[in-house]
């Protein structure tokens, strides 16, 4: 299986406290990998440095490697790395503006000025998300009347408007009710198809609906990462057993 993003030897320090110890890991092209593991364990910590978001944290030192399709990110432009490496944050965060606007602002940003061109981008990833036929005529409104759960579809639509081919999400349905994270589940695994998607969740069992792989984390370390399916039927360590089972976190 191809490799999207290969992780070699990667010790992440803010200051003097080391918060990721010696991660090696592979991450597969359209396929979703999950994140678990106790608060603070290095999950999203990991997840920010495959954009390199935590360049934006003051005092934060990355040693080793990751390759992004053979490419080490350290040195790609980080505008497109971003590009391609999309990022859904753990609450919706629409801008103040209206829902189409929303997922115009990306395209316009790369310099697509033609009204027909970005309304094709608007609705194509409007349904891509799962939210045209809700919204549909309302594109003009503020994205801010929308529920949370919308909101939520709203900012994967617009992570889509800018033809990622990796989408990060960090607890993208921790401030959402149980019909909207199920709604964002079922748009997961319709996104698969045309994307690769690593996932931070707390959730257990979300871990287990969505994802094909997953990867325990503790204390900074990825204790074991395997096929989903396999690694909570049959972990092969105790520390990953106990996690969840229940024992501990």
């Amino acid at each position: 299986m191809e490799s999207v993003f290969k992780i070699e030897n990667v010790n992440l320090f803010y200051g003097n406290k080391q918060a990721l110890k010696n991660i090696n890991l592979d991450l597969y092209k359209n396929q979703v990998t999950a994140f678990i593991g106790p608060s603070g364990c290095g999950k999203s910590t990991l997840l920010r440095c495959l954009n390199r978001m935590n360049d934006l944290i003051e005092g934060c030192k990355v040693e080793g490697s990751i390759l992004y399709e053979n490419q080490n990110i350290s040195q790609m432009n980080t505008l497109e790395l971003r590009r391609k490496v999309g990022m859904v944050f753990q609450n919706p965060n629409p801008f103040p503006m209206s829902i189409f606007d929303n997922i115009a602002y990306g395209p316009r940003c790369q310099g697509i000025k033609k009204k027909e061109t970005l309304k094709n981008i608007v609705v194509e990833s409007l349904k891509k998300a799962a939210l045209y036929d809700e919204v549909k005529d309302r594109l003009k409104e503020s994205a801010m009347g929308l529920s949370g759960g919308q909101q939520q579809r709203l900012c994967i639509a617009r992570c889509i408007a800018m033809q990622p081919d990796v989408i990060l999400m960090d607890e993208p349905t921790s401030a959402l009710d149980p019909i909207a994270t199920l709604k964002i589940e079922e748009l997961i695994h319709e996104l698969k198809k045309d994307y690769t998607i690593i996932i931070v969740t707390h959730n257990m069992q979300q871990a287990t609906r969505v994802s094909d792989y997953t990867a325990f984390f503790m204390l900074g370390e990825v204790i074991e990462c395997d096929k989903t399916m396999d690694l909570f039927s049959q972990p092969k360590n105790k520390k990953t057993e106990d996690y969840i089972t229940g024992r501990f976190g």
